[in-house]
């Protein structure tokens, strides 16, 4: 229930005490969503006193003595939204600003929320807020009034009093002893009216103000930058109305006069008094809520009082650039998605305490200024007016219906176009992050034991020279040879002798491969003459397979390089140039064949795809998964990369010291026998970078993966990637389009709808790395997008009804 508490403290003040205290305690009665057409019905009244509290006006003072000058310190680093540091409301003691610090301020801050509870827990004043307590709940919206007309009252943190803390939903107003109301033309537009009035920003970003309010659901918002006093004062006299009139710039008090100044451009301060008939002629029009999101403004509320203006909200001192950023975006977004004025003023001061390490005392500053006589709006009555609610409607039922059917039509046409737009590739690259993101997120995996890699690092390329010479590479096989491994793939190139001249050690290599059929050799066609690489000379066609590792920079328009697919076998293309690279597999595809051959587990062909034992290594197609217009030629499969802790670390790794130095103790025969080595360089200096969804990896590991995935399949039962039929694709996009339509349909207030779709976005997510788990990759870059726009949907064309409307 939605209550009212007005607090009258007469005519008292800190010194003389307050010998007559009036409270009075409201309900307000709510029909719907009406505004409280039956009015205020009064519910108690209590009477009491307060006594004088000097200690408070000296803490009060001395704590506005150490904020500005904490600012004044910080003035370098902290914008504020005063035109300049006013030294004339600051009378220093020398004693005083000597030595200060943070610290200080922070005890006079606890010390002055002690003595507020202290006196207000004053026994002449304690059987009120008893009664208070006993009248009203913790669950209850409270507006909490409190009626005086000392400047140095309303400048109080009256929030820090114990009972707020009670009172989640309970947020105070300060008010004049004297209010009337103001008989205003009620006009129904769909649409919030708003007229931003930016000021002078010397020294402060008030762009950030104006992009907040932009975003403001169902609001007309009327920017008018540094304008002229003629010119603000033509808009306040227009006829159209406003609802809000809400001011960003540079204000102050004159401490003498107590008169609030706007400054509307570089050159203009404005008392504004002088707006006078313009804000009687805005009020008569409509205008309900007056924000000055400003330094100072207790000034300015007290002349708009004046006015009867029913609800104001301004900075109760200098207020830096970022809280009133901050307070004016969490505000706005709570007013806007359905909650009281009230309420969210309290919930966007509350989320400044976040600032308070930057800029102490940031949740002190924003109150409100209320006159009792008004009730606060809603955005939405802000919107339709008081009448607006009572308009015939249909039935439940066949209102149901007809939105059931909108919600249908929007889901079934966002799925066509995102399949359109999809299967342009204009979804790819988002695809792919999305792919690369599933990847990481995988549960950990061990080494590969089938696998040892030998990789010849920095201190091997010093030790033995680069490019590796014949001879060493000769002693590797040797010793190697000895332990009798299942397959060798020697990933290094060997086109010509190494030294050039040395024929001798060369033609021992070529005996290598002559006379071992587990050792693999490699080379590369790389799509031209001029960049292929030949195989060793004399190498048997059975002993090849090529290394050439393709990217996704086609498919992503040149925004990503990442390595995802692996061409395991490739296809006669009849009309590209001859090259020395003949062989039609893969160095992971022989190396594969090699281990298994020697299993005796079969590898043939079977529908276009390849068959490892028992399963069928699915070929990438046209359309794969993300993949949209692939260039499918050959047999490609998706890289199913290993997730050990450090993806380089797919298998155990030796140097070529380690196994050719007999006294070294960091290699064991063992870790060959039956296993398939991968022989290559891995150190920095020789440049071999490629992009992987695990960062960068050289292609020996690549390859060294490819191997492992294929081996782990037929022997570990290690899943495969595979991806849904277009037609179950598109029934997944379909479903969750209808899903973020239903929740459209279902939840009406903003921040209710947001909620709901986030928990189905975490839902969504899972789905996609549960299946991903299993292998499966789902569309959650477009599923994503068919959550969310339904909801898009229906805001551009409540935006645009609403425009035709006005």
């Amino acid at each position: 229930m939605s209550k009212l508490v007005i607090l009258n403290l007469g005519k008292g003040n800190l010194h003389s005490g307050f010998p007559f205290v009036n409270v009075q305690l409201f309900y307000e009665k709510l029909f719907d969503e009406r505004l409280h057409e039956e009015g205020n019905l009064q519910w108690k009244q209590l009477q009491g006193n307060l006594p004088a509290s000097p200690i408070l006006s000296d803490l009060y003072c001395r704590w506005q003595l150490l904020y500005k000058l904490i600012y004044e310190s910080r003035y370098i680093n902290v914008n504020l939204r005063q035109s300049q540091l006013r030294n004339e409301d600051i009378k220093i003691d020398d004693t005083d600003v000597t030595h200060f610090s943070d610290v200080d301020f922070y005890q006079v801050c606890h010390e002055l929320q002690k003595q507020i509870d202290i006196w207000l827990d004053a026994e002449e004043f304690r059987h009120i807020e008893r009664q208070l307590r006993m009248q009203l709940s913790s669950d209850d919206e409270i507006r909490f009034i409190i009626q005086s007309e000392d400047i140095l009252l309303r400048k109080l943190p009256w929030h820090l009093w114990r009972f707020f803390s009670d009172y989640p939903k309970a947020e105070i107003g300060l008010s004049s002893i004297e209010f009337g109301t103001q008989t205003q033309v009620k006009k129904h537009t769909q649409q919030v009216k708003i007229l931003a009035v930016l000021g002078d920003s010397k020294g402060i970003d008030i762009d950030t103000d104006r992009k907040i309010l932009e975003k403001l659901p169902y609001a007309k918002t009327v920017f008018i930058v540094e304008p002229k006093h003629s010119e603000l004062d033509t808009l306040l006299w227009d006829n159209q109305g406003w609802n809000i009139l809400y001011f960003a710039g540079h204000s102050y008090t004159n401490s003498q006069t107590k008169s609030g100044y706007i400054h509307i451009n570089k050159n203009e301060s404005l008392n504004i008094n002088y707006l006078t008939n313009a804000l009687k002629k805005a009020l008569k029009n409509g205008l309900q809520i007056a924000v000055f999101n400003s330094c100072d403004g207790l000034g300015l509320a007290q002349k708009l009082e004046y006015l009867h203006v029913p609800q104001i909200l301004v900075m109760r001192e200098r207020v830096p650039d970022k809280v009133a950023q901050e307070f004016l975006k969490h505000f706005l977004t709570n007013f806007a998605e359905g909650q009281s004025f009230y309420l969210s003023v309290r919930q966007a001061r509350e989320k400044l305490q976040g600032l308070e390490s930057e800029f102490p005392a940031a949740s002190w500053l924003p109150v409100i200024c209320q006159n009792p006589a008004e009730i606060s709006p809603t955005w939405e009555n802000l919107r339709n007016g008081k009448q607006e609610l009572k308009k015939s409607i249909l039935s439940s039922s066949q209102l149901l219906k007809i939105k059931f059917h909108l919600i249908l039509f929007i889901s079934i046409t966002v799925t066509i176009l995102l399949t359109v737009i999809r299967s342009f590739g204009l979804l790819q690259f988002w695809e792919m992050k999305a792919f690369d993101h599933l990847m990481q997120m995988r549960s950990p995996e061990s080494e590969d034991s089938r696998l040892l890699i030998v990789g010849a690092d920095e201190k091997d390329i010093r030790t033995y020279g680069y490019p590796l010479p014949d001879a060493i590479i000769t002693r590797l096989l040797d010793k190697l040879q000895q332990h009798q491994p299942a397959a060798i793939g020697l990933n290094i190139v060997r086109d010509l002798p190494v030294p050039i001249n040395d024929t001798v050690n060369h033609q021992a290599l070529i005996n290598h491969f002559q006379k071992n059929h587990n050792l693999m050799a490699i080379c590369a066609f790389n799509n031209n003459l001029e960049q292929s690489i030949a195989p060793p000379s004399q190498s048997s066609e059975i002993q090849l397979g090529f290394v050439d590792l393709y990217d996704d920079k086609e498919q992503t328009h040149n925004q990503d390089t990442t390595v995802r697919r692996y061409l395991l076998s490739r296809s006669e293309n009849p009309i590209s140039e001859a090259s020395p690279c003949t062989t039609k597999y893969s160095l992971g595809w022989r190396l594969a064949y090699q281990y298994l051959n020697a299993k005796k587990i079969p590898v043939i062909t079977f529908k276009d795809d390849w068959k490892f034992g028992t399963f069928v290594i699915q070929r990438l197609e046209k359309f794969s998964g993300g993949y949209q217009n692939l260039d499918a030629r050959g047999n490609q499969l998706l890289i199913n990369y290993r997730h050990t802790p450090d993806p380089i670390h797919i298998a155990q790794q030796v140097t070529l010291r380690d196994i050719l130095n007999a006294d070294s103790d960091r290699f064991n025969p063992a870790w060959v026998k039956n296993r398939v080595v991968l022989i290559g360089v891995v150190a920095p200096s020789v440049k071999d970078p490629h992009q992987t969804p695990y960062g960068e990896m050289r292609s020996l590991y690549i390859h060294a993966h490819v191997v492992s995935q294929l081996l782990s399949t037929v022997e570990d039962r290690r899943p495969l990637l595979w991806w849904l039929p277009k037609w179950s694709e598109t029934l997944w996009i379909f479903g969750w389009s209808l899903t973020g339509g239903i929740v459209v349909w279902r939840f009406r207030i903003l921040l209710h709808r947001g909620l709901v779709l986030s928990i189905c976005s975490a839902i969504l997510y899972g789905f996609c790395w549960s299946i991903f788990s299993l292998g499966g990759w789902t569309p959650l870059v477009p599923g994503i997008i068919a959550l969310i726009a339904p909801w898009g949907v229906i805001w551009v064309g409540n935006a645009v009804y609403n425009k035709q409307q006005t």
